[in-house]
């Protein structure tokens, strides 16, 4: 048997390991501290709805990389509050974001989140870090198809220069 064949959960977790899931714990505290605010300023019942989802399970996750933490003996990092609901009508509509924006910075945050995701799958040498974020990436990218055909629907999508000209082959 060769060293590191074992368990995967008995098996130690290396320097780049610990930092980047301590980091991806704290980065989804902050977002889930934010995702929290930004319901205040939805309009939109389906962003509200996917949002909401998007924060239930941005729970879980931080949940489940926190007790792989604690299991190797890993400091947390603090948690933010959690914030208080508004009524959209009681923000002052200079102060608002507004749903197009919300859905936009939402679909980068997915996109960063899926880079992150790989990031941690091709560093890991234990196979339950590399599946759990395995299922973090798949995840989100379910997230970013949903969130695209919001967008799609609602119209907030803006596209970049399309490329209409199309070149035919000389026969």
């Amino acid at each position: 048997m060769g060293i590191l064949s074992g368990n995967p959960k008995n098996e130690p977790m290396h320097y780049g390991e610990v930092y980047n899931i301590w980091v991806y714990a704290q980065s989804g505290k902050l977002a889930h501290a934010g995702y929290q605010t930004l319901l205040n300023h939805i309009g939109d019942d389906d962003l509200k709805l996917f949002l909401e989802d998007m924060i239930n399970t941005m729970s879980e996750e931080i949940e489940e990389v926190e007790t792989l933490l604690k299991e190797n003996e890993v400091g947390l990092a603090p948690t933010p509050p959690d914030r208080p609901y508004a009524k959209l009508e009681n923000i002052p509509v200079g102060a608002r974001f507004n749903d197009a924006e919300i859905a936009m910075g939402l679909a980068a945050d997915i996109a960063a989140g899926l880079v992150t995701c790989s990031g941690i799958m091709g560093q890991s040498i234990r196979e339950d870090i590399a599946l759990l974020f395995g299922k973090y990436h798949t995840t989100k990218a379910a997230y970013g198809a949903r969130l695209l055909r919001i967008n799609k629907d609602k119209g907030w999508i803006v596209p970049p220069t399309l490329h209409l000209k199309i070149h035919k082959k000389e026969e």
